[in-house]
């Protein structure tokens, strides 16, 4: 196993200058209605709220299975992502879809169970139908030190998984600094993430382009090691279209033209898809 004590010491100051760089997008050079729609194919439509019903749950299948209905040429969303007990209900909602349905699972948002009960819920969201499992790490052991630990969390979560995709949640706003964020994101990696994840989107800051930053090279730099991809997932406050472009745009610049796509680039969100819609037509009829 790595010896994770020894990931390089990043400058945060020098991240930030690179990161503010590649999310300057240049507008005037892109078909904005096109890249609008393709990020809006890129969605996981997220409710994960104390809060949540069935009937907010039907509503948001519904909405995730909409866009490709209004005639305009826009394709539904990527996945739904919703608690465990709702599983099975957005399962059976969009079982006539390509709509995956995601779950997080493993003591959401805090991490902060015992690993048995947290491979028992990911085993549950599994059974009950869940595709993808965004699972959180636990922050305190990495800032304590404890990298072994976290490793072995995620593998063992990342079997409990069964096949479904694991996406691993780093909370970044908790991490606080660059070293840290990458520290974690070679364990995820290593440790069998398919995904690496910004934030749970309860905590701020969430999802910020320096993070997103050392993530994309991270995936870079392991992809080019070992020969196995991962994803990346940004998520928590990207509610607007110009927003949700720039972290697309980085990863772009990053990872390269052929990961802009479902499979390797998700964006988590509650309200993105509706601002999308509306920028897409503003374009079309500017």
């Amino acid at each position: 196993m790595t010896d994770f004590s020894k990931t390089p010491v990043l400058d945060d100051e020098e991240i930030r200058v690179r990161a503010n760089k590649l999310t300057l997008v240049p507008f005037d050079k892109l078909d904005l209605s096109k890249v609008y729609a393709e990020i809006l194919g890129m969605i996981d439509l997220t409710t994960l709220e104390g809060t949540d019903t069935r009937q907010r749950i039907d509503d948001l299948c519904a909405q995730a299975r909409s866009f490709s209905r209004l005639r305009e040429g826009l394709p539904d969303v990527a996945a739904v992502c919703v608690y465990p007990p709702f599983v099975s209900l957005a399962r059976k909602v969009l079982a006539d879809t390509e709509i995956r349905v995601a779950s997080v699972a493993g003591a959401f948002p805090s991490g902060q169970s015992p690993l048995f009960v947290k491979m028992a819920e990911v085993r549950y969201a599994v059974d009950e139908g869940a595709q993808e499992i965004d699972m959180v790490i636990s922050r305190g052991k990495l800032l304590e030190g404890e990298y072994n630990q976290v490793f072995d969390e995620i593998a063992a979560i990342k079997e409990a998984c069964k096949g479904a995709q694991l996406k691993v949640i780093l909370e970044t706003g908790e991490l606080k600094s660059a070293t840290n964020i990458r520290r974690a994101s070679e364990i995820a990696l290593e440790a069998g993430g398919d995904f690496l994840k910004t934030s749970t989107g309860k905590v701020k800051p969430s999802a910020t382009p320096e993070a997103m930053l050392v993530m994309l090279e991270s995936i870079r730099d392991f992809n080019k090691k070992t020969g196995r991809m991962a994803g990346i997932k940004p998520s928590g406050g990207i509610s607007d279209p110009e927003t949700a472009l720039a972290y697309y745009w980085m990863s772009r610049e990053v990872l390269g033209q052929k990961r802009m796509n479902k499979k390797w680039f998700r964006i988590g969100a509650s309200r993105l898809a509706g601002s999308l819609v509306e920028a897409i037509r503003n374009v079309k009829n500017a």
